[in-house]
């Protein structure tokens, strides 16, 4: 039981560290990309939205994204959105497209970029943390269930504990090595 419990925590440790390599992947070191405009949300109607459920988003060109509204109607509230997510973009509007041109890396903007990049971190370790908790509840709850012994928890809870220690090590190195290739000329 211990090792099931075990076995479903670092699967799911694991899970959030793949997370974390895919949004870090997302934040640009040069080029456009459509997934750096991912985590943005839009008022849609009452309800706050990712920005892809109501636009198109494209890459024009190296440096350029276009984000077309699928609503003629959202797309000023999609350009506020843009303009106010910790990106630093600056939307120029063309009838119904957003044009988003990326300015090239600046110290300042690289130095934001890290902050967005250490901000994703800090929930990937959230998130193993979590796992931990709800690990460490299940050994709670087979004890109740006089299904293991105390010592048997404690023993679970070291081996949950290395676990945590061990992805929060990863997710550690992971923001070390893209801050050091955002700080890169």
């Amino acid at each position: 039981m211990i090792d099931d419990i075990k076995r479903d925590a670092s699967t799911r440790m694991g899970k959030s560290v793949e997370s974390l390599v895919h949004e870090l992947a997302k934040v640009r070191t040069g080029r456009a990309h459509p997934s750096l405009l991912d985590h943005i949300r839009v008022d849609y109607y009452g309800s706050d939205v990712p920005i892809s459920q109501v636009a198109n988003i494209n890459v024009e060109d190296a440096r350029t994204l276009t984000v077309v509204p699928w609503e003629k109607n959202m797309v000023s509230v999609v350009e506020k959105a843009i303009m106010t997510s910790d990106l630093g973009l600056n939307p120029m509007s063309a009838g119904s497209v957003l044009r988003v041109p990326m300015p090239p890396l600046t110290e300042e903007r690289r130095k934001d970029l890290i902050r967005v990049v250490r901000q994703e971190a800090e929930q990937a370790k959230v998130a193993v943390r979590n796992i931990r908790r709800d690990a460490n509840h299940d050994l709670k709850d087979l004890v109740k269930e006089k299904m293991i012994s105390e010592d048997d928890e404690h023993r679970g809870q070291e081996l949950i504990q290395n676990l945590t220690d061990k992805h929060i090590k990863q997710v550690d190195e992971l923001l070390e090595e893209k801050e050091k290739d955002l700080m890169e000329i």
